[in-house]
């Protein structure tokens, strides 16, 4: 009875690594596809950096949470492809700033901000890129990200590449109808306020290279505003994923009835 119960494990193990393997054999015929003078390290280093560390949470997955985490997928390819990949750094990170800074919520409230302040002379960008550093030097997902990124890849322009696309999907995370970016400035602000602005040199960019940031403050404490903008986004992820979970087991008694007990009995569930 042990003997059986081992090789159903075995094999239901083995089973749990084929989806893991067949989502990557679907990306690597994509991005050879999509890449093909790209060298082979660089295309399987960005299906690392898509799949994530965690490869059995696929297993895990019903078919509409699976579908959603596709979508994420496929939404952060698309970002790379479209800003980042194959740019060079400066042009990258105005790239990463053009796109936050069209924002219209997050640029209201910077150049409001900046109106009542004493500062007027500052730039809705020096303001931006500040935040930005704030959340290299102190978002817990953020440099988690930038740990994950240095072991899928050693190439340095990569990393760079990789990490703009993390920031820029991060920050526009619906969080009560507005992007993430927006609660992060806010708690800029209150921080600000209590420490004074840290000012970024003019004409130097956000250092982005992992190995230039200092990950020893991974667990320093995040606002309580971190925690509810984080919070609310997984809530709004469970929602969608039980809305499409409760239309397919719609969908399947619909079906059932419909084979066993004719139209009407559907038209009455309806």
């Amino acid at each position: 009875m042990q003997t059986l119960t081992v090789t159903q494990g075995f094999e239901e193990s083995n089973f749990m690594e084929k989806l893991a393997d067949l989502l990557e054999k679907d990306w690597k015929s994509r991005l050879l596809s999509d890449y093909p003078n790209q060298s082979p390290a660089t295309r399987n280093s960005i299906i690392c950096w898509l799949l994530g560390e965690n490869l059995e949470r696929f297993e895990k997955m019903t078919p509409s949470q699976l579908a959603i985490a596709k979508q994420g997928m496929d939404y952060k390819y698309r970002i790379l492809r479209q800003r980042y990949l194959g740019v060079g750094p400066e042009q990258a990170y105005r790239n990463l700033m053009t796109r936050l800074i069209s924002l219209v919520a997050l640029r209201n409230k910077i150049r409001t901000w900046i109106s009542l302040s004493r500062d007027r002379h500052r730039a809705v960008a020096d303001v931006l890129q500040e935040v930005i550093q704030e959340l290299l030097n102190s978002d817990r997902y953020i440099q988690k990200q930038i740990t994950w990124i240095a072991q899928c890849t050693p190439d340095l322009r990569l990393r760079d590449s990789l990490l703009l696309t993390d920031i820029e999907e991060y920050c526009l995370r619906p969080i009560r109808n507005q992007p993430l970016l927006v609660y992060r400035f806010v708690n800029f602000l209150r921080r600000s306020q209590r420490s004074g602005m840290t000012h970024v040199p003019e004409g130097s960019r956000v250092h982005l290279l992992s190995d230039s940031l200092n990950l020893d403050d991974a667990d320093a404490q995040i606002s309580l505003l971190d925690n509810q903008a984080q919070f609310e986004y997984q809530q709004q992820q469970n929602v969608e994923e039980q809305r499409s979970l409760r239309q397919s087991v719609s969908q399947e008694f619909e079906a059932y009835l419909s084979q066993n007990l004719g139209e009407d009995a559907v038209k009455w569930l309806q």
